[in-house]
């Protein structure tokens, strides 16, 4: 099922070293209003390695899905901004590529997972139509050897009785089933990069471990590198193997999920560490981040963080501190990081 090269792919990695499924530098997106330019991504770089599940991690409003979308090429020219020194999926530069290029990308190369799954999908359609709809687009497969691979797909992310359930229309599924359908029809082309948005929002927490699973098993049995957007620490802390966590459309800290959760070093990752109820909160009040955070088009000055922080001095009110290597595999954009790193939890 591999596809088939659509695009120039330039030797930008050093020899030996595997092109990354996912390099990414200096992003950023701004949205037209009738103020002028409003910041939703400022200035946002990352990397996912191929077989690396990446959880891009923060509160809603962070600006994490205008970056999958920027990814995706899914906003429209005419009311964004998106502008990036480098947007490379697998080795394809993405800015150099037309819209119709871009549409042969998307499945083939770089796969969407959506978190309302319901609304994702063709209601008038039923799921053997939708998957095999790829394969006879992207592969030019015949309608009974789509049928066939869409039977496959639909076995590889559990859904029970593949064969006969093919004929079956969206609303005939649960939830879980209908995320797991998603992952199908992202996964049919075997993508170099799956960005998957919210995967778990609104399932049971028993559905949510059977999805988390199963995008961990797909991302070493494929190969892929995998994006994960979520605000949820819980599933972070399953699967991912790096973080990096966004704030106000900034990148502030990026680590390995161990040591992240072990030591943050920015006090907003600290901040939502701290928040998660424990076994120890029962009976008393739990722990929250206070305020709210800042409205794009009203930034405060320095660092955006400072209003809500307990670790603000003077200097972070007009400061505002880049992203930068506080210990080996670990940066963050904070003035006192060595300070919060250190603290005993």
């Amino acid at each position: 099922m591999t596809a088939a090269p659509i695009a120039e792919r330039p030797s930008a990695q050093p020899p030996g070293e595997p092109t990354p499924a996912l390099r990414l530098r200096g992003l950023s997106v701004s949205f037209h209003s009738r103020r002028g330019a409003i910041p939703a991504v400022r200035d946002v770089s990352l990397d996912v390695a191929r077989g690396q599940l990446l959880a891009l991690l923060g509160e809603s409003g962070s600006g994490k899905s205008v970056t999958a979308r920027a990814i995706m090429g899914l906003h429209d020219a005419r009311t964004t901004d998106v502008s990036a020194t480098t947007l490379e999926v697998a080795g394809v530069n993405l800015q150099t590529q037309n819209a119709d290029e871009l549409r042969r990308l998307r499945g083939s190369t770089m796969s969407l997972v959506f978190q309302d799954a319901l609304s994702a999908l063709n209601p008038v359609l039923t799921i053997g139509d939708q998957i095999g709809e790829l394969y006879r687009q992207h592969h030019g497969a015949s309608r009974k050897r789509a049928r066939s691979q869409s039977a496959e797909m639909l076995s590889l992310v559990g859904i029970p009785g593949a064969t006969a359930r093919i004929d079956d229309y969206p609303h005939q599924f649960s939830g879980g089933m209908r995320q797991r359908l998603l992952i199908a029809m992202a996964i049919a082309l075997e993508p170099e990069l799956l960005i998957a948005d919210e995967p778990t929002t609104a399932l049971d927490v028993t559905v949510q471990a059977q999805i988390l699973e199963l995008l961990d098993r797909l991302r070493r049995e494929l190969n892929m590198g995998v994006l994960l957007i979520t605000h949820d620490l819980g599933v972070v802390c399953e699967v991912a193997d790096s973080v990096a966590v966004m704030y106000a459309g900034r990148i502030v800290e990026t680590a390995s999920a161990d040591a992240l959760f072990d030591r943050p070093a920015h006090p907003y990752a600290e901040a939502l560490l701290t928040s998660v109820p424990t076994l120890g909160h029962v009976g008393s009040e739990l722990p929250v981040i206070p305020g709210s955070p800042p409205v794009p088009a009203a930034l405060p000055s320095g660092c955006a963080f400072h209003p809500r922080c307990a670790w603000a001095v003077e200097s972070c009110r007009t400061t505002r501190p880049e992203l930068r290597t506080v210990t080996q595999g670990r940066q963050a954009a904070c003035l006192r990081a060595e300070e919060v790193i250190r603290v005993e939890r």
